[in-house]
């Protein structure tokens, strides 16, 4: 079986949430990764490091600088001729994509996998992770999603792959891009950090969320997630929900502050290394996942905690 793997990336960076995807790509078979971009060339020879990969195509043009998936989706299904699955990281922008491409090609796509059992056999979660389904698809084409948490990274090098240029199918007139805000952050990115502090719907608004939450995750050098109570709330902005809506995550230490442990919240950390719960709510359902839990008040339990590091 022959898979194309899209290639997530950033700035002229390749994303950790690729070399999940080529793992999970190589229990299907040989596995290529697309490259698409304005000025793809640089991440097209950073792809061709990652271990395992055996060809790259990269597809340079204007029409895909910002990865709009109506433009990115007949690429990869003009391509698709010679591959048997396609494959993306189930992030925001592979989880825009990967839909389009399976309507396409008129195929079931399969999300966010967690395991390949068989050549067609996969397993996923469904009740936000509560129950683990295997499914098997029938279709002649595969178009799956990765849960990167659930794969080890490949290997950035000891590749050496091909690198072939492909043309693009170019706009397809379909959406333009107008404008992007982009947060600034020294922290690290949320979802390949080895350590997160999150907060919850307790700590208020935002003022105190901010005094309370930053000064333990900067002692830490931790990223900062909040569970989507706090963000519906606005304590702080969308992109630190972790969650079934948020961002999914698995870090060597996930450290929840005034988190109750609602299903769609756990769905997003429950596959954390060590959880830490800090919450004065003794039956809070947090504390049924947690390896570490600490009922007291977060108000003088947290302080302590910045100040004991």
């Amino acid at each position: 079986m022959k898979v194309l793997v899209w290639a997530e990336h950033e700035q002229g960076a390749l994303k950790d949430a690729t070399l999940s995807a080529v793992t999970a790509a190589a229990g299907l078979g040989a596995v290529d990764v697309l490259v698409a971009g304005d000025s793809a060339g640089s991440v097209g020879a950073q792809a061709a490091q990652i271990a395992g990969v055996e060809k790259v195509l990269v597809a340079g043009d204007a029409a895909y600088a910002h990865g709009l998936p109506e433009n990115v989706a007949p690429l990869v299904v003009a391509l698709m001729a010679g591959y048997d699955a396609f494959v993306a990281p189930a992030t925001t922008t592979g989880k825009n994509i990967a839909p389009r491409v399976a309507a396409l090609l008129d195929v079931a796509q399969i999300s966010e996998i967690l395991s390949v059992e068989g050549p067609k056999t996969f397993t996923r979660p469904i009740y936000a992770g509560n129950a683990i389904a295997t499914v098997e698809s029938s279709d002649a084409k595969l178009v799956i999603t990765v849960r990167g948490t659930a794969f080890a990274k490949a290997a950035r090098e000891g590749g050496s792959a091909a690198v072939e240029t492909v043309a693009g199918t170019g706009e397809a007139g379909l959406s333009s891009f107008v404008g992007a805000e982009i947060a600034q952050s020294e922290r690290p990115e949320l979802t390949s950090a080895k350590v997160i502090v999150s907060g919850g719907r307790a700590l208020k608004d935002s003022e105190t969320f901010a005094a309370t939450i930053l000064p333990l995750a900067d002692k830490l050098k931790a990223a900062v997630g909040a569970s989507r109570a706090a963000v519906d709330a606005g304590y702080v902005s969308n992109d630190h929900q972790v969650g079934q809506t948020g961002k999914i995550v698995a870090p060597e230490v996930y450290i929840a502050v005034g988190i109750s442990g609602a299903i769609q919240h756990l769905a997003g950390m429950k596959d954390s290394k060590t959880i830490i719960a800090i919450n004065k709510d003794e039956d809070a359902p947090i504390f049924q996942i947690a390896d570490i839990g600490l009922v007291a008040d977060l108000y003088s339990a947290v302080p302590d905690l910045v100040a004991r590091v």
